[in-house]
């Protein structure tokens, strides 16, 4: 059989054209509320198809019609306060949420749109005054303000204590200067939640001292914004900025000047833990588009997936991905119910990492030529993209 005729194959089969909501199975270990959410998600999942997805990573188009839905149908807010108009669910409700998307198609593309929106603005619910909540929450919500997140600075990486980027006060604002990198969706975002120092780290007795959280405006006009060409993900993008003389009101300081640092461990476990959910999703879709393919493709005359070197590989990731899955869900238990400390969150995320990893490259190589055609499902759902 010729390529041309094995795509016309793949391209024909009922499976690949079906419903991601026809594969997503209703765990055993979920409650009401949290079946409630994983119908609704996959619902909504349901009307954007791998051609939708394709096309906007194709056309490094931002998913707007995608956001627009989650959004409209209120979900944004699942983990924020009800009388802002969010749904105050818990954390295990939100990485369903964030799995079920990740897994239904959209992979990695689907599941960035929204990340920030979800749980972003932790730091603001748990320690911004009550006018900020009032004034930032609702648009967030409702899907009519976007942000975006900056951190990470060119000269320091990961190492968040070393941050350089300063905020100097200068009447009834801040002066800030200095550069951010790896800031994702700022081409989009009408808000940002930047970390800077507002006093140099040489006058401080603690590095984790002096760090001070705004979340403000991203006024162009002050910042500039150039995008990071990516080798994936090509439909959120993912930039640099830079800014010297950014004026912005102390009104959009969050908590206290100099307790940046805490505010923003606060949010980071459970962040953690959203983003496994994501790559379990992502895992997830890659193997069961793999299954499909390795049921109908048949070769020397029998479907591939009879052959244990297909088959096996196939069920060992999907052995690991749902134990990690598990793991997930007791951190996000955990988190809910208190526990502040980070080894589950940690845990989680580091095993969801490496085994939708190993997902991805199974499905890919199950499926041999096919898996890295740009048109099959899986380097659609982002498998590629998530390997490199």
């Amino acid at each position: 059989m010729s390529p041309s005729q094995q795509r016309e194959l793949y391209a024909a089969s009922p499976a690949v054209k079906s419903k991601a909501t026809d594969y997503l199975p209703a765990y055993a270990d979920y409650n009401d509320s949290q079946l409630t959410v994983r119908e609704a998600i996959a619902k909504i999942c349901s009307n954007f198809t791998d051609s939708y997805w394709l096309n906007i990573d194709n056309t490094a188009t931002w998913p707007t019609e995608f956001q627009q839905a989650i959004a409209e149908a209120g979900w944004l807010g699942i983990m924020m306060p009800s009388q802002y108009g969010g749904s105050e669910l818990g954390l295990a409700e939100a990485t369903i949420m964030m799995q079920t998307i990740a897994e239904s198609g959209g992979g990695y593309t689907a599941s960035s749109c929204v990340h920030m929106n979800i749980f972003g603005l932790a730091p603001v619910v748990k320690y911004g005054s009550e006018e900020q909540k009032a004034r930032f929450l609702p648009l967030l919500i409702e899907g009519r303000e976007r942000a975006c997140f900056a951190v990470t600075e060119p000269n320091t990486g990961l190492d968040t204590l070393k941050l350089q980027s300063l905020a100097t006060r200068d009447g009834d604002g801040y002066v800030l200067k200095g550069s951010k990198i790896w800031t994702s969706t700022a081409q989009v975002a009408e808000k940002i939640l930047i970390l800077v120092r507002t006093t140099p780290l040489e006058e401080v007795r603690k590095p984790s001292e002096g760090l001070t959280l705004f979340y403000t405006d991203l006024d162009r006009s002050q910042v500039s914004v150039t995008e990071i060409k990516k080798m994936g993900r090509a439909a959120v993008d993912t930039n640099s900025l830079y800014f010297d003389g950014w004026r912005v009101p102390v009104t959009d300081r969050i908590g206290n000047e100099g307790d940046g640092f805490k505010m923003i461990m606060h949010g980071m476990n459970a962040e953690r833990i959203l983003i496994a959910g994501e790559a379990i999703g992502l895992g997830i879709a890659a193997i069961r588009h793999a299954a499909r393919y390795a049921r109908e493709r048949v070769v020397f005359g029998r479907p591939i997936g009879q052959n244990q070197g297909i088959a096996h590989p196939l069920a060992k990731a999907w052995c690991e991905l749902e134990s990690t899955r598990l793991m997930t869900m007791q951190a996000a238990k955990m988190w809910d119910e208190g526990f502040a400390t980070g080894e589950y969150a940690n845990a989680c995320k580091y095993l969801a990492g490496e085994h939708a990893f190993t997902a991805c490259e199974t499905a890919v190589c199950s499926m041999g030529g096919m898996g890295y055609a740009k048109e099959s499902v899986p380097t659609k759902s982002g498998c590629i993209q998530h390997k490199c």
